[in-house]
């Protein structure tokens, strides 16, 4: 046997038998992680008191809007800015949709469908993905800081409308959110009806599965998106739209599609936001919250669904927990007592994450993970030879 025929064959046992490749046993553990995560988000209300279900339903919400924006920005390389006037599209078209007419604050009365807010949730990501098909022929034909600039007029001019909307939004001082129901059963109810395991599931037990339902859809979805045709469609679009346009995809109408579908997650992640709050006010959907939605995808990895999530979870989680543990930690206080209040702390922490993500891991946060799965997972063969992680790891729809 020749030398070269025997490096191929160092893959075999002596028995004759082929080696159970190293690939195929990393492959058997990630998705026990992933049961065992679910799991464990799965009996998380049973252990953990309000503050951090609250904290976690936040979140969720945070990543179905994270991922959203990460279909638009790093798969599609369209730059938005807008994210937080389709966030507050979802949340206004869910609250008026679902509540019914009521007094209003000393200015006028307050409107409402009355309908169910299951129906009320699908309104607002219609309506969200409707606003974005309706301005996705000007993202169509932008690109690149033009089209950020042009998507954060709608920030401003949203505001604007919002404000004045008062028999809708309730204006500056903004409205209550109707507390949603499914078939009956309600997520708003702080009445212990509901016992599992001995443990009363109140709201925030509630809210809780509700997010978390809500969350993982989102994130199976969008991966089968970009595993699916149209899904590696648009993310040539990122990469070329001169290579995408000869290799016979209709670089307008994708992006308008993305356009669509990031706005439509950015409708979802409104409802949840506002049953996370409790209240619609104009000034909850700023440019900062259209900012941190940025932040949150480039700190998880640009063009990384997972890496979202966890862009999410840190920058929706950090102000929450600097804000419940402010007494404990250096420098940082409560407003009005001599230190940094902790929405700035958490801001000024999350602001050297990014400088520091763009100088030593462009990949983000997902990158990180890729790296360390790489440098701990690899096997060497007998020969020598170590294999290696894919060349261009950030652009991997399966993560």
């Amino acid at each position: 046997m020749s030398e070269a025929t025997a490096t191929v064959d160092t893959g075999a046992t002596k028995a004759g038998a082929p080696a159970d490749p190293p690939r195929r046993r990393r492959s058997v553990v990630k998705p026990l992680l992933l049961a065992a995560l679910l799991l464990f988000l799965l009996v998380f209300p049973l252990y953990f008191d309000e503050f951090w279900l609250r904290t976690g339903f936040a979140v969720f919400a945070a990543v179905v809007g994270a991922i959203g924006l990460n279909l638009l920005v790093g798969n599609t390389g369209q730059l938005s800015l807008a994210h937080a006037f389709f966030l507050a599209v979802g949340a206004v078209t869910y609250t008026y949709v679902s509540a019914t007419d009521e007094g209003g604050l000393g200015v006028t009365d307050l409107a409402g469908l009355g309908l169910p807010p299951v129906v009320g949730m699908i309104a607002g990501v219609l309506v969200a993905a409707l606003a974005g098909l309706l301005f996705s022929p000007i993202s169509a034909r932008l690109g690149g800081i033009y089209l950020g600039v042009a998507s954060l007029g709608l920030v401003f001019i949203g505001q604007h409308v919002f404000n004045s909307w008062t028999s809708v939004t309730g204006g500056f001082n903004g409205r209550s959110v109707p507390e949603f129901q499914l078939f009956g059963f309600s997520f708003g109810n702080d009445d212990p009806e509901l016992f599992v395991m001995g443990v009363p599931f109140r709201e925030s037990e509630r809210l809780w599965y509700l997010g978390l339902f809500i969350a993982v859809g989102a994130y199976l979805f969008a991966r089968n998106v970009l595993r699916s045709r149209p899904g590696r469609a648009i993310q040539t679009l990122r990469d070329s739209e001169t290579a995408a346009a000869v290799m016979g995809v209709n670089v307008q109408a994708y992006k308008a599609r993305a356009f669509m579908l990031s706005s439509a997650y950015a409708g979802l992640a409104g409802v949840l936001y506002a049953l996370s709050i409790g209240s619609i006010a104009p000034e909850s959907f700023g440019l900062l919250l259209s900012v941190s939605y940025l932040a949150m995808i480039v700190l998880g990895g640009l063009g990384s669904v997972a890496g979202a999530a966890l862009g999410a979870l840190f920058v929706t989680a950090l102000p929450l927990l600097f804000q419940q543990y402010a007494d404990a930690l250096p420098f940082v206080s409560d407003a009005g007592q001599g230190g940094i209040a902790a929405g700035e702390a958490a801001l000024y922490l999350y602001g050297l994450a990014i400088v520091l993500v763009i100088i030593f891991e462009p990949a983000g946060l997902a990158g990180l993970a890729r790296r360390i799965n790489s440098r701990f997972g690899r096997a060497r063969r007998p020969g020598g030879k170590v294999t290696r992680p894919p060349s261009n790891p950030a652009t991997d729809p399966s993560t």
